[in-house]
């Protein structure tokens, strides 16, 4: 099915239902982004999960052949990233970050990220109050950048240059542009200064592969150490805060949780099908004329996997609408296949803690406002609440 308006207002406002009436007419639409670019969209489950790992789509953007040379506001200092990389150099710089990531590391970090919880919800006494500002962002902030080795002090802007690179609207590429090239110079200087002067975290680890093992190049450096920040903090914001929103906006609200009757982990698990904070897996290019779900594909044709549509997939699940952490767990939310999230035992430690902590501290917390009335960032890449007030 060919739609131009695949990608209009409509769906931007309101998804699952967009999403649904896209499902019912078929597995695959072509449309155009909001750039005017085409892609093809797959929005069933069956669908979108083999396409994850199939082999014949690629995400290195050389084989994108899309009408005109591929646009994107990634400027080429950033390119040489894992979400661009395709066998053999995909498995060799993962395989670099990979140790650091192991779920024994990741659990070694529990007792730090519960302190930083813990003085978050400490310094938050109001009755009332934004979530998201209040922990849902600053927490993983913290965590990553500790993990990276990244002072305090160097954390500015980075909150406003997220909110520019998940843009969905017309004409605010070069917005985005100006946001990649600023976290690229702030990128350029911090690694700078931990050449001269490594410490115990990750970017000088990284730095000890370029500079003495040679096993990365200055690219890639680069492009992993801005991968590692912007992917380890927006997707756990938005796992924080779509979870806490999923109980809340049950009739017992935290009172399941706090008396374990379900666990922090099934609540993670129903977030990510329900309302995962990255709704589209990264885009794919074909690299050869293949068909998907019925839908002829010509080579260098891009393609979105709808993870929003698919998690709703009525031919998968049962009431998919419903927040039900008891259902058994099955989501694409970290990818599948070669590609799987690697920080993914670090986005649900985070949101472990998190969870826990609302529920010890603040057992009563309900939503400060009607639910029609929460806002969801306008984005087809980010799936997360611009503001979450509650009280308690």
């Amino acid at each position: 099915m060919t739609d131009s308006g695949v990608f209009g207002p409509a769906l931007l406002a309101d998804p699952h239902d967009g999403f649904r009436r896209l499902r019912a007419a078929g597995a695959v639409h072509r449309g155009l982004t909001p750039d005017g670019e085409p892609v093809w969209v797959i929005v069933r489950y069956r669908e979108a999960r083999s396409a994850l790992a199939d082999p014949r789509l690629s995400l290195n953007k050389a084989n994108a052949r899309t009408g005109e040379e591929y646009r994107s506001s990634m400027p080429p200092e950033l390119d040489a990233h894992l979400l661009n990389m395709d066998a053999p150099d995909h498995t060799r710089v993962r395989r670099l970050v990979a140790a650091a990531f192991t779920p024994r590391r990741i659990e070694g970090l529990r007792t730090r990220i519960q302190q930083h919880a813990d003085e978050l919800l400490d310094a938050g006494r109001h009755r009332r109050f934004d979530l998201m500002p209040a922990l849902a962002e600053p927490l993983p902030m913290t965590v990553i950048c500790d993990l990276l080795g990244i002072p305090l002090e160097d954390r500015r802007d980075f909150r406003s240059w997220t909110g520019s690179l998940m843009s969905p609207r017309p004409g605010t590429a070069t917005e985005s542009r100006t946001a990649m090239r600023n976290m690229h110079r702030f990128l350029l200087d911090v690694l700078a200064r931990k050449r001269r002067d490594p410490g115990d975290d990750l970017l000088s680890d990284l730095l000890s592969s370029h500079d003495e093992h040679d096993r990365l190049d200055e690219g890639e450096l680069v492009a992993l150490s801005f991968l590692l920040l912007f992917a380890g903090y927006d997707n756990a914001v938005h796992l924080i805060g779509n979870a806490t929103l999923g109980l809340l906006l049950g009739p017992a609200g935290f009172g399941p949780l706090a008396r374990g009757e379900v666990s922090p982990r099934q609540v993670i698990e129903e977030t990510l099908r329900w309302n995962p904070p990255f709704p589209m897996a990264v885009r794919r290019f074909a690299t050869r004329d293949l068909t998907i779900g019925g839908t002829a594909i010509p080579a260098g044709g891009r393609i979105w996997v709808a993870l929003l549509s698919a998690h709703r997939d009525e031919a998968h699940f049962d009431a998919p609408d419903l927040f039900d952490p008891g259902r058994a767990p099955a989501h694409l939310g970290f990818g599948h296949g070669a590609h799987y999230c690697l920080g993914a035992a670090l986005a649900r430690l985070e949101a472990e803690v998190a969870l826990t902590t609302l529920a010890r501290v603040r057992p009563t917390l309900e939503l400060a406002v009607r639910p029609e009335r929460l806002k969801w960032w306008p984005s087809f890449h980010k799936r997360g609440l611009e503001a979450l007030p509650v009280r308690w």
